[in-house]
């Protein structure tokens, strides 16, 4: 189920929230895992099986880490078998195919016997929840967090549906609290609603049409330099409002149940530099990869060259995270490399010298080359595409059809809203901060209305961040 669906907003979220606050408070938690259950398992109950599989392991293995009288061996191998645990059902989901694959590849290669490759359904939002569980284990083993005071308050942090399937990934501390008691008030509802129809337009409005742009222009053979630079930039605008649409809903929903989740986006095209732009997108992710694996491998404390090794290693491995395919490893090679770099001159640009409209503007170049590589299916697409962008493509022409397709007025004018919202500072979540005004809800109000309407005419609906 995902949030932008006729199932979800007429029906889902209605008796959800009806039942949540008919019951007493103590009763909620245990509703709030029942009710993800169900919006998790919506299209394959299976995978609901392992959810709550692993929710079951971490829960035992978080009782062992912290029972009076454990020793630290006990507490170790308690958090390593955690680990394991779960990065074992992450790469077999995950991975598998894509090592397999490449395995078989490299047996071509030598002339070898190649072997049959098992097909692996990927669950919806796995990485996610892992990571979730991941940070709880971790918290508790350095002492950051205190355990669940029960199954029902775990499972329900592991759970919650708002953030579930794609995102922010919220750590336990942040939540325990929060899980114990938290306030449901009117205006904190309000803001809820408001900021979830602001997420729920940016992802109808603005991320599905330029999906449809950028679709047309990356699924077409040769396309001309003009077409690949509005395709490339119309999935530069789809992946942001798409997620940035989508952690909002998050945020709003989470409100709407009392919960408050940090910011995940903090406008990233207005970066002035990759070092800052990593500081302003997908904030969530970034502070994980940054508290349990960057400063793991030693961080800045072991001097020049290894925190330049340790910041490619860690988008590596932050590529390889979003998806199994070379592609994701090259993007995350590139940005490692940009923030090496970065790091080497003081955090400061190649670029720093320029004015800030010029440090912006080749910032968000970066990021749209980088954007190719994420967008292509394999890395020969990507090649071809970017030789596409930069003219190299001597059979590259204008192509009608494809023209007839992206360069309608209402996709033009699409493409030129979004630029324009991409590069002012409000940002949602900020906006709903300061509570529901009456010109607010003027406002919000056509705009739901607006959205639904466009809901129910569109056939083009993805979530692009459900494979990660």
């Amino acid at each position: 189920m995902v949030f932008t669906t006729q199932i979800f907003v007429f029906y889902f979220l209605p008796l959800f929230l009806l039942v949540y606050y008919s019951l007493p408070f103590h009763r909620r938690n245990v509703w709030i895992t029942l009710g993800s259950y169900i919006f998790y398992g919506w299209w394959e109950p299976w995978f609901a099986c392992l959810m709550l599989f692993t929710t079951v392991l971490d829960f035992v293995w978080g009782k062992v880490i912290t029972r009076p009288g454990a020793t630290r061996v006990q507490r170790k191998f308690a958090v390593l078998a955690c680990v394991v645990t779960n990065l074992s059902f992450l790469g077999f989901f995950k991975y598998y195919m894509f090592a397999a694959e490449t395995l078989n590849e490299m047996l071509a290669v030598v002339g070898a016997h190649q072997f049959r490759v098992l097909q692996v359904v990927l669950p919806i939002g796995i990485s996610f929840y892992t990571f979730h569980s991941l940070t709880y284990i971790i918290d508790l083993y350095r002492g950051h967090a205190t355990p669940a005071k029960s199954f029902s308050m775990f499972s329900a942090f592991v759970a919650l549906f708002p953030d579930l399937v794609a995102g922010p990934i919220i750590r336990y501390k942040t939540l325990a609290a929060q899980l114990h008691e938290r306030e449901h008030t009117v205006s904190r509802f309000a803001s809820g609603v408001a900021i979830f129809i602001v997420g729920f337009a940016k992802k109808i409005l603005l991320a599905n049409p330029c999906g449809l742009v950028a679709d047309a222009v990356f699924n077409a053979a040769n396309p001309c330099a003009l077409d690949a630079w509005v395709g490339a930039l119309a999935y530069a605008f789809q992946i942001y409002f798409d997620f940035c649409g989508y952690s909002d809903m998050a945020v709003g929903l989470g409100r709407m149940l009392g919960f408050e989740f940090l910011k995940n986006f903090d406008a990233p095209y207005r970066s002035e530099s990759i070092t800052d732009l990593w500081r302003r997108w997908h904030i969530s992710l970034s502070s994980v990869l940054r508290d349990y694996l960057y400063i793991a491998l030693g961080g800045n404390r072991k001097g020049e060259g290894r925190t330049y090794f340790n910041l490619i290693v860690v988008m590596l491995l932050g590529g390889l995270w979003h998806g199994a395919k070379w592609n994701f490893v090259l993007w995350g090679a590139f940005h490692g490399l940009l923030l090496a770099a970065e790091r080497w001159r003081g955090k400061r640009s190649f670029y720093d010298a320029l004015p800030r409209p010029g440090r912006i503007a080749l910032t968000f170049l970066l990021m749209l080359f980088s954007w190719v590589l994420f967008r292509a299916d394999n890395l020969t697409a990507a090649t071809e595409y970017f030789r596409a962008m930069l003219g190299l493509d001597a059979v590259g022409s204008v192509a009608p059809l494809l023209g007839a397709m992206i360069y309608t007025p209402y996709h033009l004018l699409i493409l030129a809203l979004c630029a324009v919202l991409l590069f002012q500072p409000l940002q949602a979540h900020d906006w709903a901060q300061s509570g529901v005004t009456w010109v607010r809800t003027a406002l919000v109000v056509p705009l739901f209305v607006l959205s639904l309407t466009a809901m129910f005419s569109q056939a083009f609906n993805p979530f692009l961040y459900f494979q990660f």
